[in-house]
């Protein structure tokens, strides 16, 4: 039986490729205001996150709002903040914002800090995880088309300019038909479940960059070897993230093109499986892509022909650019810089009406992929999207 794959046809007709114009910045009408929302002690400002704003003339950062006073003072030193607030509704109210950072790393307050930013008028962009339930994202998403916002969220990765290159050069062909995704979390001390909802949020949000949505999935999850079980799900020990459970973690998404997505994530498994990432197979070739903010991109082309050499086959693969451009925005660099194409085509979405490619729904997806997994690894049963049960699957 042939392999199901992804036609090079289809993946023409289908892709979303970010074309290089996205991120040109048209001159401001008008001078938006932004305000930030923190809470030091409870994920406090991301990766940076209070700075996204920094140094454009087209956002003037009015205020910050964080209940621990430390804190606050620190994060409107990093911004430039001119106003604190102990309370992110009181500087809602009072300050009037156009543009809403929601930096906590920890995903507990997400939904109640972006609903009353939605109510008072603010687009938003959030540090990820996006939320803790579907049912979450679900009512942020809903109030926002109602009322004309635009929400994007911090998947830096799949803004990296190397990772737009590889999406428009595997839908022109690059390794031939696109077959398969193997993709890898960061494990170490949160192999598992933590470290699922933590990491691999990103490499999902790739996966169905590379190859679309999801149609069903199935998983096994086991804890200290044994199979996990519902009462062993607890909150994530360190990243507030919701309820997770095991710390070996097998998935296999069926993608409705034919690719086969996997996951895995096992406690002792970091270093025989290499970074944090992907690979993704084709008919003529694989590529590695090691994730994060600045991602590393390796080609092995015609992998049938260099069965006993294929380690030294590997080629570095830029697309054709500089590699010293890819950490570097204007004038920022590391996690700075990839914030700030983020929130350039953010601000780019809000001004030509159109959703952000690092949109709210598009995290969404990934994390109901995530969720996908615990509800098929402790059910024992395979999954369909999109998932009918909005509340945690962990959740009893």
């Amino acid at each position: 039986m042939k392999p199901a794959f992804v036609s090079r046809r289809h993946l023409l007709a289908t892709g979303t490729a970010f074309a290089a114009t996205h991120l040109l910045r048209a001159e401001p009408s008008s001078v938006k205001k932004a305000a930030i929302i923190g809470h030091t002690g409870a994920g406090d400002y991301g990766h940076g996150i209070e700075k996204i704003f920094q140094g454009m003339p087209d956002v003037s950062v009015a205020a910050v709002a964080d209940p621990v006073e430390a804190g606050r003072s620190k994060a409107m030193a990093s911004s430039g903040a001119p106003k604190g607030y102990a309370d992110y509704r009181e500087m809602l109210a009072k300050e009037k914002p156009d543009l809403v950072a929601i930096a906590p790393r920890w995903a507990t307050e997400h939904h109640d800090m972006a609903i009353a930013a939605l109510e008072a008028g603010a687009h938003l962009y959030l540090e990820k995880p996006f939320t803790i339930t579907l049912a979450e994202g679900d009512a942020i998403l809903s109030l926002a088309k109602q009322k004309g916002l635009r929400v994007a969220v911090a998947h830096v990765t799949r803004m990296a300019p190397a990772v737009r290159r590889l999406e428009k050069a595997l839908r022109e062909g690059l390794i031939g038909d696109l077959l398969e995704i193997h993709t890898v979390g960061k494990m170490g001390s949160r192999a598992g479940g933590q470290d699922m909802m933590v990491l691999g949020l990103h490499v999902f949000d790739l996966a169905r960059l590379f190859a679309g949505d999801v149609e069903w999935c199935q998983a096994r999850i086991r804890h200290s070897g044994s199979p996990a079980v519902l009462a062993e799900a607890k909150e994530s020990p360190s990243d507030k993230v919701g309820p997770v459970v095991g710390d070996d973690i097998f998935a296999h998404f069926a993608m409705k093109s034919g690719v086969n997505v996997t996951f895995r994530s096992r406690v002792g498994l970091e270093q025989a499986a290499g970074p944090f990432g992907m690979e993704i197979i084709g008919t003529k070739g694989i590529v590695r892509l090691n994730s994060g903010f600045a991602p590393g991109i390796s080609l092995l082309p015609n992998p049938e022909r260099q069965a006993t050499t294929r380690a030294e086959n590997w080629q570095t693969w830029t697309g054709g650019v500089d590699p010293a451009t890819e950490t570097t925005f204007e004038g920022l660099t590391g996690y700075d810089a990839s914030h700030r194409r983020a929130v350039r085509d953010w601000l780019d979405a809000i001004r030509d009406s159109r959703e952000p490619l690092a949109s709210g729904e598009r995290a969404l997806k990934a994390i109901e992929m995530a969720h996908g997994v615990f509800a098929a690894g402790i059910s024992g049963e395979r999954v369909t999207f999109p998932l009918a049960k909005r509340a945690h699957p962990l959740a009893g």
